[in-house]
């Protein structure tokens, strides 16, 4: 029988400070064994400074279509950015222009291309690849990946393939939940048939995305109770505080989270149960 692995990962790094150091105060103090780059982040450049002092956290690519900045200029993607460089923030507003015009999808395809060439001039070992908002999902956006990680010879991606019988306990609408849990179940059937076919590997589950933003210690030592064998991801959206005038109820959620990472019941309930902190390169271990 497999040994139980457990990626636990730090999304959205790069994209402020405050992410960037709860991030690694998790890896050094806490139980945080990789973090996703998103490299249109505004403190992407100080996320791999740190990073490269911290060569033991695994480091993937974030890819960003919506709900952030691209890294091409807007007069080159105009299908897909406004005027100041932004994609959409609704991330089905985005997925249905991808869907339908076939210009945004070339726009689309060469500002994919240009992130992961961005996070290659960073130097750093490239972990894995996914997405903010779970954006690769979408038939259109996965393609590129997959067609681009194939050119560059990278072979990880998170499936974002939650369970939702797990979170059900936690959660305040489970009606809500439930058809998000049906949409991503859909899609990521789609997603394993395509990766196993192209010889991708990806962890068995994955969760976070039905509590993304609203982690528990309780959700979290469930999770650690209950893990199945082989290798599975948790990933969180940490932060540490801000000051009181621009602090709101996001980043008091993003300092919950941190502090799960850096508590040491949750250390000591791994070590109890025989779980060992992974990351996307271990996964050769599962084959």
């Amino acid at each position: 029988m497999k040994p139980r692995r457990l990626i636990i990962n730090g999304d959205d790094f790069g994209v402020s400070r405050e992410v960037n150091e709860a991030v690694i105060l998790a890896h050094r103090r806490g139980i945080l064994t990789s973090a996703s780059l998103m490299v249109s982040g505004q403190a992407c450049e100080h996320a791999v400074a740190l990073a490269k002092e911290n060569p033991r956290l695994a480091v993937g690519l974030h890819v960003t279509c919506a709900d952030g900045h691209a890294v091409m200029r807007p007069s080159e993607i105009p299908h897909i950015v406004g005027k100041n460089g932004t994609f959409p923030s609704s991330p089905a507003r985005a997925g249905l222009r991808y869907f339908f015009c076939r210009s945004a999808r070339r726009d689309l395809y060469n500002e994919i291309a240009a992130q992961f060439e961005k996070f290659s001039q960073t130097g750093l070992n490239f972990s894995h690849v996914d997405s903010h908002c779970h954006l690769h999902v979408h038939p259109v956006v996965l393609d590129a990946i997959v067609e681009i990680s194939e050119r560059r010879c990278i072979r990880r991606v998170r499936v974002p393939a939650d369970n939702f019988f797990s979170v059900l306990p936690f959660l305040g609408s489970p009606v809500s939940a439930a058809g998000t849990a049906l949409v991503f179940k859909l899609l990521t059937a789609r997603m394993k048939r395509i990766l196993r076919r192209r010889g991708f590997i990806f962890p068995q589950r994955v969760y976070g995305n039905l509590l993304t933003g609203n982690m528990s210690i309780e959700y979290v030592l469930s999770l650690l109770d209950s893990l199945p064998h082989g290798t599975s991801e948790i990933y969180f959206h940490p932060a540490l505080p801000c000051s009181p005038s621009t602090c709101d109820a996001r980043k008091v959620r993003q300092f919950r989270e941190f502090s799960i990472l850096i508590d040491p019941y949750v250390r000591s309930n791994i070590e109890r149960l025989g779980i060992i902190p992974s990351t996307y390169f271990d996964l050769e271990n599962d084959l």
